[in-house]
């Protein structure tokens, strides 16, 4: 069995809390390198789903969780054009893994046997999120999803008229397509983008923001601001889901109720602790595979 012990400190290079003995599975698949390569096939399905796939909702806006558009929205406030702006999210995602492999100063060596076991390692992690699911939801809607369904619907009103109508139309349009067979393959497109683009953003991005800000500026103690980042990580990511802030107007993208709401919040909570102890690309092939299993589980309950 591998030995892990805990680290003294909190290292922002590679955000775990736990070191497992050199070269070991968990060791080996927790390098940022690692994440490059074993998250560069969801976001290939990702994007060209994006463009590809052939339903009514894509055809209305294409299909963008609310991470990617956060993304694009920075890189077009750095001067970034329209063209960069939609092919650049993903060169970010490798650029910050890039930085934290080299700050980590870990191997660069790889095993693609490695690949399947951490494919089963997501899958099996994932299953926890689905029996939660069941536990905090009733029958009318037993799994709850984290794919932002319409953000897409929410972005368009907000571009093209910022009229309350035009919203209200615009996402019910959305909820009548989503209920059309061919749009699960959209949501299931649209649950692997969130899965990488969430955790970028909630985890890898906002998590060590806030770290420094309690432990080094606030001066806050080592577990108190690991206490106060893991909660406070968790209550934003389950609190977009409900309400939702694109080119500075804010939409609602699903009802609220405090069953979803406490439910994502567990869930920002599991994937916080699971990225500090295995890293970026098993955290985010998680998600991702959460959300597709959700997304097929609704399909099968609701078509019973």
């Amino acid at each position: 069995m591998p030995k892990a012990k805990y680290k003294d400190t909190f290292t922002y290079s590679t955000s775990q809390w736990l070191n497992f003995e050199k070269d070991s599975y968990l060791e080996r698949t927790g390098r940022p390198i690692y994440a490059i390569i074993f998250l560069l096939p969801f976001i290939i399905l990702y994007e060209l789903g994006t463009f590809l796939i052939n339903t009514d909702v894509l055809n209305q806006s294409e299909v963008r969780v609310v991470a990617f558009v956060w993304l694009q929205e920075a890189l077009k406030f750095l001067n970034f054009d329209g063209r960069w702006a939609w092919t650049a999210p993903p060169l970010v995602v490798f650029a910050i893994l890039l930085g934290l492999q080299l700050a980590s100063r870990k191997s660069w060596s790889l095993s693609p046997r490695d690949l399947v076991p951490m494919f089963i390692e997501c899958v099996l992690l994932a299953i926890p999120l689905i029996v939660l699911s069941l536990v905090c939801n009733s029958r009318t809607q037993p799994v709850v999803q984290e794919s932002n369904q319409v953000v897409s619907v929410v972005q368009q009103a907000v571009e093209v008229n910022t009229d309350h109508e035009a919203v209200l139309r615009l996402q019910q349009v959305a909820t009548a397509e989503h209920s059309e067979g061919e749009s699960l393959l959209a949501s299931i497109v649209t649950g692997l983008g969130a899965g990488i683009y969430e955790e970028l953003v909630f985890r890898l991005v906002l998590m060590v923001v806030l770290m420094m800000i309690f432990q080094d500026a606030l001066g806050l103690s080592h577990k108190h601001a690991i206490i106060l980042s893991v909660l406070i990580s968790a209550a934003l990511f389950s609190a977009h889901h409900h309400v939702v802030i694109i080119h500075g107007q804010i939409g609602q993208t699903s009802a609220f109720s405090w069953a979803a709401f406490s439910f994502r919040a567990i869930a920002g909570v599991y994937f916080a602790v699971l990225f500090a102890i295995r890293g970026f690309g098993i955290t985010a092939g998680t998600h991702a595979l959460y959300d597709i299993l959700a997304t097929c589980l609704n399909a099968v309950w609701f078509s019973m």
